[in-house]
């Protein structure tokens, strides 16, 4: 029943290899409860949790450039409450490379009393981190304060109606503004950017930054390095290190030496003969 489950899920809704391994994790995180709520039935929970999950391609993730989210955090309009509340999404989003559904939960009671230095943020597994914040972000924050609905529910960011943003609203707001970066940074409009992508952005560019990938793991809150290699395979700056390292076969390194004049006299002879 499970396995024609998950053929249905691939075949007949048309959905990615990915869903329906996801799907198949949330079925043996189910069956590993019920081992130990009911022992008769350990033999067949045993058997689901052994089903192997289907191979997919390990492509490259997306990610943007620093100039590409510098066009994209200028986007919003800053003459409207939300405008102002996007371009503190923006950059609570990239500059603390948080999941959606960490940055949509973010609470006023989740930064230090009296200042926006750091924000503590829950993540999966329900594993909490502190992050401090750039400037530059605890200043879009003030600025989306200042006309924010003060009789509003503890969420930081808010719908037009002054409920919790939702994935859906946040992801709506964030193609109008990847829209609106296209024109000082046309690059963009190549590239399928989600809210998932700014996260991918702000630990492809501390990568870049520090070279240390335990950082990135430690910033983004991964419970294991192995999630976090995949920015290795992404970043091609450790590529290009090997590159300059190892010369081309056959070529023997070191510097160009301009013809003598004699061998050019020579030369040019040698052309007019022929």
């Amino acid at each position: 029943m499970i396995r024609a489950f998950l053929d249905h899920i691939e075949e007949g809704r048309a959905n990615s290899v990915r869903s329906r391994n996801a799907r198949l994790a949330a079925i043996k995180s189910f069956f590993r409860f019920v081992e130990h709520r009911h022992p008769a039935c350990l033999e067949q929970a045993m058997m689901i949790r052994a089903m192997p999950i289907k191979r997919t391609d390990a492509k490259l993730i997306d990610y943007l450039t620093k100039e590409e989210v510098r066009a994209l955090l200028a986007a919003p309009n800053h003459h409207t409450p939300g405008g102002l509340r996007d371009r503190a999404m923006l950059h609570l989003a990239y500059a603390a490379g948080l999941r959606a559904s960490e940055l949509l939960a973010v609470r006023m009671g989740d930064f230090p009393a009296g200042s926006f230095s750091s924000v503590r943020i829950l993540g999966k597994g329900r594993r909490e981190r502190i992050l401090p914040l750039w400037k530059e972000t605890q200043a879009a924050i003030r600025t989306w304060l200042a006309v924010r609905p003060g009789d509003a529910g503890p969420e930081l960011f808010l719908s037009r109606d002054g409920r919790r943003m939702t994935r859906d609203g946040f992801a709506f707001r964030l193609r109008q503004h990847v829209a609106t970066a296209e024109r000082s940074a046309p690059s963009i409009a190549a590239k399928h950017v989600t809210p998932h992508v700014l996260r991918h952005s702000c630990a492809m560019h501390t990568l870049q930054a520090t070279g240390d990938i335990r950082k990135v793991a430690l910033w983004l809150g991964h419970a294991s390095i192995q999630t976090t290699e995949m920015y290795l395979r992404a970043d091609p700056t450790e590529k290009l290190a090997l590159l300059d390292a190892h010369h081309a076969p056959l070529i023997k390194p070191g510097r160009f030496r301009e013809p003598s004049d004699k061998l050019m006299q020579v030369l040019a002879v040698a052309t007019q003969r022929s």
